[in-house]
C-alpha cells in the first residue's frame, strides 16, 4: 500500500479532503522519522512499538566472491506487534 493509498483510505472512512489527508501522513511519517532518528522508540497502542537497536560489528562473508569481510557496526529500526495485532494476522 501507498502514500496516495492510505490518504484514500481516510478520505473514504473520515470525509477529509485527500490533500489535507496527505498532508496528515506525511507530517505523520516525518516526526515517526525524526523520532527514531534520534533513538528513541514509538509505540503505539493495539499496534505495536518501533524500536532502533544497535547491532555490533561482525563478519560476514561476500556471496559472489566467497571472500570475507567486516561489516560495521550500525543501528537498525525494528517492530515489534502488539498481541492485539499478531491475533488479528493469524485470524487472516
Amino acid at each position: 500500500m501507498t502514500k496516495a493509498e492510505l490518504a484514500d483510505k481516510i478520505y473514504e472512512k473520515v470525509g477529509l479532503p485527500k490533500k489535507e489527508a496527505a498532508e496528515i501522513i506525511e507530517i505523520l511519517f516525518d516526526s515517526m522519522k525524526n523520532i527514531l532518528s534520534e533513538g528513541e522508540s514509538i509505540k503505539i497502542a493495539g499496534f505495536g512499538t518501533f524500536l532502533v537497536r544497535k547491532k555490533g560489528a561482525r563478519k560476514g562473508r561476500n556471496p559472489k566472491t566467497g571472500m570475507e569481510i567486516q561489516i560495521t557496526q550500525r543501528k537498525v529500526v525494528t517492530f515489534k506487534p502488539s498481541l492485539q495485532f499478531k491475533s488479528l494476522i493469524e485470524k487472516a
